[in-house]
């Protein structure tokens, strides 16, 4: 959306042809962005039948871990990069973003372009 397009028409067709996921910090992240009302029920919809993954006890232990550990490397992230990592890592997936982070994070693939 900082770039002008709309990325649920971009998601559409990686959409037909492969998994699309979320967790609930990047409905967070993105929603709270979103000032039209009627832009974020678009969102919603689109958003409800992507995988979702959860984030339970384990998940939060993990990024607690991750980020302990990139601390003591003297690495500094945001907790909502990290645990968006962490949701990543848990399902094989490939984090869409234009945040630099989580290139410094291990075993998390991101890239800014659907390919």
């Amino acid at each position: 959306m900082r770039r002008g397009r709309n990325p649920l028409k971009e998601l559409e067709p990686i959409a037909l042809v492969r998994d699309v996921a979320i967790c609930g910090v990047v409905r967070a992240e993105v929603g709270r962005g979103i000032r039209e009302t009627s832009v974020l029920k678009k969102f919603h919809k689109v958003w409800d039948v992507m995988l979702n993954v959860t984030t339970d006890n384990r998940l939060w232990l993990e990024a607690e871990r991750m980020a302990w550990t990139l601390d003591r490397q003297g690495i500094n992230l945001p907790l909502t990069d990290i645990v968006i990592a962490c949701c990543a890592r848990r399902i094989g997936a490939v984090v869409l973003t234009l945040d630099d982070h989580f290139s410094q994070i291990p075993e998390v693939t991101a890239t800014d372009r659907i390919v």
